[in-house]
Protein backbone atom coordinates (compact mmCIF):
# COMPACT_ATOMS: atom_id res chain seq x y z
CA UNK A 1 0.00 0.00 0.00
CA UNK A 2 1.40 3.39 -1.00
CA UNK A 3 1.86 6.06 1.62
CA UNK A 4 -0.37 9.08 1.02
CA UNK A 5 0.95 12.56 1.83
CA UNK A 6 -1.13 15.73 1.89
CA UNK A 7 0.80 18.85 0.87
CA UNK A 8 -0.76 22.08 2.16
CA UNK A 9 1.17 24.75 0.28
CA UNK A 10 -0.04 27.77 -1.71
CA UNK A 11 3.27 28.66 -3.40
CA UNK A 12 3.23 26.84 -6.74
CA UNK A 13 6.99 26.43 -7.26
CA UNK A 14 7.56 24.91 -3.82
CA UNK A 15 4.40 22.78 -4.09
CA UNK A 16 5.49 21.41 -7.48
CA UNK A 17 9.02 20.71 -6.20
CA UNK A 18 7.71 18.79 -3.17
CA UNK A 19 5.09 16.95 -5.24
CA UNK A 20 7.66 15.85 -7.84
CA UNK A 21 10.11 14.76 -5.13
CA UNK A 22 7.48 12.70 -3.33
CA UNK A 23 6.04 11.07 -6.46
CA UNK A 24 9.55 10.20 -7.67
CA UNK A 25 10.10 8.43 -4.35
CA UNK A 26 6.92 6.38 -4.57
CA UNK A 27 4.52 8.41 -2.43
CA UNK A 28 0.93 9.21 -3.38
CA UNK A 29 0.35 12.97 -3.20
CA UNK A 30 -2.73 15.03 -2.43
CA UNK A 31 -2.64 18.82 -2.78
CA UNK A 32 -4.41 21.61 -0.91
CA UNK A 33 -3.62 25.28 -1.40
CA UNK A 34 -5.80 26.65 1.42
CA UNK A 35 -6.21 25.72 5.07
CA UNK A 36 -9.99 25.22 5.00
CA UNK A 37 -9.69 23.09 1.87
CA UNK A 38 -7.11 20.89 3.62
CA UNK A 39 -9.27 20.46 6.72
CA UNK A 40 -12.16 19.20 4.59
CA UNK A 41 -9.88 16.84 2.64
CA UNK A 42 -8.34 15.04 5.62
CA UNK A 43 -11.34 12.90 6.64
CA UNK A 44 -12.13 11.80 3.09
CA UNK A 45 -8.57 11.21 1.84
CA UNK A 46 -7.08 9.81 5.09
CA UNK A 47 -3.46 10.91 4.48
CA UNK A 48 -0.65 9.12 6.31
CA UNK A 49 1.35 12.35 6.74
CA UNK A 50 0.83 16.08 6.23
CA UNK A 51 3.33 18.69 5.05
CA UNK A 52 2.00 22.07 6.24
CA UNK A 53 3.08 25.54 5.19
CA UNK A 54 2.35 28.22 7.79
CA UNK A 55 1.75 31.09 5.34
CA UNK A 56 -1.54 30.16 3.71
CA UNK A 57 -3.84 32.66 1.96
CA UNK A 58 -7.04 31.98 3.95
CA UNK A 59 -5.77 31.18 7.45
CA UNK A 60 -2.54 30.90 9.36
CA UNK A 61 -0.97 27.44 9.28
CA UNK A 62 -0.85 27.38 13.08
CA UNK A 63 -4.67 27.69 13.13
CA UNK A 64 -4.87 24.80 10.66
CA UNK A 65 -2.55 22.77 12.90
CA UNK A 66 -4.64 23.56 15.98
CA UNK A 67 -7.87 22.43 14.29
CA UNK A 68 -6.20 19.29 12.91
CA UNK A 69 -4.91 18.30 16.33
CA UNK A 70 -8.40 18.52 17.84
CA UNK A 71 -9.56 15.75 15.50
CA UNK A 72 -6.65 13.85 13.99
CA UNK A 73 -3.37 12.31 15.11
CA UNK A 74 -1.76 12.25 11.65
CA UNK A 75 1.95 13.16 11.65
CA UNK A 76 2.47 16.79 10.60
CA UNK A 77 5.73 18.30 9.37
CA UNK A 78 5.67 22.08 9.17
CA UNK A 79 7.50 23.37 6.08
CA UNK A 80 7.94 27.10 6.52
CA UNK A 81 10.05 30.14 5.73
CA UNK A 82 9.45 31.37 9.28
CA UNK A 83 12.77 30.83 10.98
CA UNK A 84 12.36 32.44 14.36
CA UNK A 85 12.81 30.13 17.31
CA UNK A 86 9.43 31.13 18.80
CA UNK A 87 7.65 30.10 15.55
CA UNK A 88 9.28 26.70 15.68
CA UNK A 89 8.57 26.23 19.39
CA UNK A 90 4.93 27.30 18.99
CA UNK A 91 4.36 24.90 16.07
CA UNK A 92 5.98 22.00 17.91
CA UNK A 93 4.08 22.78 21.12
CA UNK A 94 0.81 22.87 19.15
CA UNK A 95 1.39 19.35 17.90
CA UNK A 96 3.68 19.46 14.87
CA UNK A 97 5.91 16.40 14.73
CA UNK A 98 8.76 18.23 13.00
CA UNK A 99 9.68 21.62 11.54
CA UNK A 100 11.74 22.13 8.40
CA UNK A 101 12.92 25.52 7.14
CA UNK A 102 12.66 26.70 3.54
CA UNK A 103 14.84 26.32 1.55
CA UNK A 104 15.62 22.66 2.18
CA UNK A 105 17.12 19.76 0.28
CA UNK A 106 15.27 16.70 -0.97
CA UNK A 107 17.37 14.32 1.14
CA UNK A 108 16.52 16.19 4.35
CA UNK A 109 12.81 16.33 3.48
CA UNK A 110 12.66 12.60 2.69
CA UNK A 111 14.59 11.70 5.85
CA UNK A 112 12.21 13.76 8.01
CA UNK A 113 9.21 12.11 6.33
CA UNK A 114 10.64 8.63 6.95
CA UNK A 115 11.30 9.52 10.58
CA UNK A 116 7.79 10.91 11.17
CA UNK A 117 6.22 7.85 9.52
CA UNK A 118 8.40 5.51 11.56
CA UNK A 119 7.42 7.26 14.82
CA UNK A 120 3.77 7.20 13.79
CA UNK A 121 3.91 3.48 13.03
CA UNK A 122 5.57 2.70 16.37
CA UNK A 123 3.01 4.82 18.20
CA UNK A 124 0.03 3.26 16.42
CA UNK A 125 1.39 -0.23 17.14
CA UNK A 126 1.48 0.62 20.84
CA UNK A 127 -1.95 2.26 20.87
CA UNK A 128 -4.00 0.29 18.38
CA UNK A 129 -2.61 -3.19 18.79
CA UNK A 130 -5.85 -4.12 20.49
CA UNK A 131 -8.65 -6.35 19.36
CA UNK A 132 -12.28 -5.69 20.22
CA UNK A 133 -14.60 -8.67 20.61
CA UNK A 134 -18.35 -8.73 21.19
CA UNK A 135 -20.12 -12.05 20.60
CA UNK A 136 -19.54 -12.88 16.89
CA UNK A 137 -17.94 -9.52 16.04
CA UNK A 138 -14.16 -9.04 16.10
CA UNK A 139 -12.37 -5.78 15.21
CA UNK A 140 -8.60 -5.67 14.79
CA UNK A 141 -7.83 -1.95 15.06
CA UNK A 142 -4.20 -2.34 14.00
CA UNK A 143 -5.05 -4.12 10.76
CA UNK A 144 -8.37 -2.27 10.17
CA UNK A 145 -10.06 -5.65 9.93
CA UNK A 146 -13.64 -6.48 10.89
CA UNK A 147 -14.77 -10.09 11.22
CA UNK A 148 -18.29 -11.40 11.76
CA UNK A 149 -18.49 -15.07 12.74
CA UNK A 150 -14.86 -15.39 11.60
CA UNK A 151 -15.52 -14.03 8.08
CA UNK A 152 -14.02 -10.76 6.95
CA UNK A 153 -16.46 -7.94 6.26
CA UNK A 154 -15.47 -5.71 3.35
CA UNK A 155 -16.28 -2.21 4.53
CA UNK A 156 -15.76 1.22 3.02
CA UNK A 157 -13.52 3.63 4.96
CA UNK A 158 -16.53 5.42 6.44
CA UNK A 159 -18.24 2.15 7.39
CA UNK A 160 -15.06 0.99 9.12
CA UNK A 161 -14.68 4.33 10.93
CA UNK A 162 -18.28 4.07 12.15
CA UNK A 163 -17.90 0.49 13.40
CA UNK A 164 -14.56 1.35 15.07
CA UNK A 165 -16.00 4.50 16.68
CA UNK A 166 -18.95 2.56 18.10
CA UNK A 167 -16.68 -0.22 19.37
CA UNK A 168 -14.23 2.20 20.99
CA UNK A 169 -17.15 4.02 22.61
CA UNK A 170 -18.97 0.88 23.79
CA UNK A 171 -21.09 1.69 26.81
CA UNK A 172 -21.07 5.42 26.10
CA UNK A 173 -23.73 7.64 24.60
CA UNK A 174 -22.58 9.36 21.41
CA UNK A 175 -24.28 12.45 20.06
CA UNK A 176 -25.06 12.80 16.40
CA UNK A 177 -22.78 15.85 16.14
CA UNK A 178 -19.85 13.98 17.74
CA UNK A 179 -20.28 11.04 15.37
CA UNK A 180 -20.49 13.25 12.27
CA UNK A 181 -17.39 15.19 13.36
CA UNK A 182 -15.45 11.96 13.98
CA UNK A 183 -16.50 10.47 10.63
CA UNK A 184 -16.43 13.47 8.32
CA UNK A 185 -14.50 16.18 10.13
CA UNK A 186 -15.55 19.55 11.54
CA UNK A 187 -16.84 20.98 8.26
CA UNK A 188 -19.35 18.26 7.40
Amino acid sequence: MKIKILIIEDEETIRTFIETTLKTNGYTVIIATHGKEALTMIPSHCPDLILLDLGLPDMDGLCVLKEMRQLFSIPVIVVSARGEEEDKVEALDMGADDYIMKPFGTSELLARIRTALRHSLNSSKEMSGTIFKAKDLTIDFQRHLVLLKGKELHLTQIEYKLVALLAQSAGSVLTYDHMITQLWGPYA
